[in-house]
């Protein structure tokens, strides 16, 4: 009985996965230092939420939305909020979800001891990828519109808001030129 159990635990240790790097959770969305969420984007706040769209979704919702005819869809996209000029940059991020695989380590293992060429090297590693979308805002008076301190943020939240809700909800992009 002690052996059965121990060839169980023995296996189930084998078959698992360990986590290396688990991929964020945005339940709505978040702001937060774009370098601190992801190494690449800007040291400004950034409106963060997870893209459950394909890839490159974004950037047509942003062309037609704003009528830019392809040019300048990822930077310095205009719009305006009460009269006032801001601009806002996108980027798509990918933050992989990373875990090892014990079973092929053990079985290369054995077979490096046995003096054979390892089977499983390249499958030590499992990806998933996890899509968000990190958008800053700024204007000519503030070059950071999401900072705390920022007069215009909660005018400039409540409109990255809607605009996440409209991406999400379209379908069509073009409907969102002959919306009211």
């Amino acid at each position: 009985m002690k052996q059965t159990l121990l060839l169980v635990f023995v296996l189930f240790t084998l078959q698992s996965c360990i986590p290396l790097r688990i991929a964020p959770k945005i339940e709505d969305y978040k702001i937060k230092k774009g370098k601190k969420f992801k190494r690449s984007l800007s040291k400004r706040q950034m409106f963060i939420f997870e893209d459950s769209k394909e890839a490159e979704q974004f950037y047509n919702f942003v062309n037609v939305s704003f009528q830019l005819d392809d040019t300048n869809v990822y930077d310095d996209v205009p719009f305006e909020i009460d009269g006032q000029q801001y601009f806002f940059a996108w980027y798509e991020v990918e933050i992989p979800d990373k875990s090892i695989n014990l079973l092929p380590v053990f079985v290369d293992l054995a077979f490096a001891v046995a003096d054979m060429d390892t089977a499983f090297e390249d499958s030590y590693e499992n990806r998933k990828g996890n899509w968000y979308l990190a958008i800053e805002v700024y204007n000519d008076l503030e070059p950071d519109c999401l900072v705390e301190t920022s007069l215009s943020r909660e005018d400039v939240l409540k409109y990255l808001r809607a605009l996440k809700k409209e991406y999400l909800a379209a379908h069509n992009y073009n409907e969102t030129i002959f919306k009211d």
